[in-house]
This record gives structure tokens, sequence and C-alpha cells, in this order.
């Protein structure tokens, strides 16, 4: 397969719980939903990219306690509520998009080969980093979703090491999607606060710098250097489980840059998908 046919690498915001769904008389959201300017970028994604995926490699923020890198390798993933206090018609959606095993155990072999082992899991259902954003992109559930999760140690280190180890699935017609979210701090979430805005802002563009670096060890030596941001801590409280996923992004991406192709703004505070290639 030629290098012209190499798949885009994507980091999205999957927005909070299960906020596409909180309209009308048993939602709680307004008219004027923060979230809805999201629905519309994630609509558009299978049109913006333009072709449709053998399968998708999905890493999302939400599958993070395990005791190792996790695969899924179930052919027809259940559903995994990990949210809680929505109204129940919430816990009610589903997403019958097939798994697909082979293309599971295909990238525990590919990772194997840089030497990072995986576990697999036959039983892991999609939790709310997937069928919330996958709902409203393939809202036909007709491409094939393998899962990985979030490695224990959490570091911006072994989660770009893991993503250059995946690139070459680009070629191979899997395309790989990190889910998560660029601000997530819970507690400041529903608050109006000029000066962690302004915070939420600074972190915001210096991540759209850092991954616009094309040189891939530059920019791997950039997101390292997160922790030691105030701004970044300031967004990421109490952990950074919805950073980690860009960190894969950013090494699948080899030498394709980022471009902030999305940016949405929750009450002050923005939050950016990203696309490389």
């Amino acid at each position: 397969m030629s290098t012209q046919s190499r798949l885009p690498v994507f980091f999205i915001p999957h927005g909070g719980g299960s906020w596409p769904f909180m309209h009308g008389p048993e939602g709680i959201l307004p008219p004027n939903d923060p979230w809805k300017e999201l629905e519309v970028y994630l609509k558009g994604f299978d049109e913006a990219l333009g072709r449709r995926p053998k399968a998708v490699l999905v890493i999302s923020a939400h599958w993070e306690k395990v005791d190792r890198l996790t695969v899924s390798t179930a052919a027809h993933p259940g559903m995994y509520f990990d949210y809680y206090g929505f109204p129940p018609h919430t816990f009610e959606l589903d997403y019958p998009a097939p798994g697909a095993p082979d293309v599971a155990e295909h990238v525990r072999d590919v990772l194997a080969s840089s030497g990072i082992e995986t576990a697999a899991d036959s039983e892991r259902g999609f939790d709310h980093g997937v069928f919330i954003p996958f709902m409203m992109m393939y809202p036909q559930a007709d491409v094939p979703i393998v899962m990985m999760s979030l490695d224990p140690d959490l570091s911006a280190e072994t989660h770009f090491r893991i993503g250059e180890a995946l690139q070459s699935l680009r070629d191979e017609d899997i395309l790989i999607v990190a889910s998560g979210l660029s601000y997530h701090n819970m507690r400041m979430f529903y608050r109006r606060d000029e000066e962690h805005a302004a915070a939420a802002t600074r972190f915001d563009d210096w991540l759209k710098d850092a991954l616009s670096i094309a040189d891939p060890a530059e920019r791997a030596a950039r997101l390292a250097t997160w922790t030691q941001n105030p701004d970044a801590l300031e967004c990421h409280v109490p952990d950074h489980d919805h950073l980690v996923p860009v960190f894969v992004a950013a090494g699948a991406a080899g030498e394709d840059t980022g471009k902030q192709v999305f940016q949405g703004n929750f009450r002050g505070k923005p939050y950016s998908a990203y696309r490389f290639g």
C-alpha cells in the first residue's frame, strides 16, 4: 500500500458522560447546549475523513484500571456504562458495532514486535469514551472497533512509544483514534472563573504548539515535560487519564504534524481535537 493511502491519526474529545442524549424532558442540557459544537464536529467526522477504514483502534481514557496494556478481542462487544447520576434512558443506549478479533491479535503482535507486551480481554464492552463519540461518528455501527486500554504507568513517554509501535497500522487501513479530553478538571468544569479559564487557554495553546512539532523526538520530549507546566496540572484534576490518549496519537503520527481540527469551549475552557496526517 502506498504512503499516499496512509490513514491519519486522531485525538478526539468525547465530552462529558452521556451528553448527546441529555436533551428533552428527561435530559438536563439547556437549549444552548455547551457541547453542541462537539456534536457537529463528530457528526461530520466520517465525511471529513473521506473513506471507511477496515477497522478502528480506539485508545480510550476510560479504560485505565488494568495490570498491563490490554487489547479487546471481543467479536461482539457489549455496553459498559461507566458513568453514573444520569437519567435512566441513558443506561439503555446500544451501539452494536462489531469487534475485530483478528485485528486485535494483529495489534498485539505489532506491539510485541516492539517489545511491548499486552493482555487480551474478550469481555470488555464499549465504555462511554468509545460508544458516545462513535454513535455520532458512525451512527450505523457498521465499522469494526477494537479497544485498547491505557498502560498503567500513565506516562507520556510510555504512551508515545506505544503510539510509535502502532504507526504501521495506518498503512493497513486501520484508523487510530485516541479518545479523551484536552481539558478535564472535574472541580472546575461547571464554574466560571476567569483566572482558571486563562490557564485553560494557555494550556490549550501549549498543547497545540507541542503537537505541531514535526520532529518526533522533539515532540516526544516536549510532551514529556507536561508535568512541569502548571497550567497543564490545573487542567487535569484529580488525574490526567483524559490527556494520556493524546500521547499515543502523537507517537503514532510519526513525522506527521498535529493540526487542530476542532476547538470547543465549555464555560470558558477550550478543548480541542487534532488530526495528524
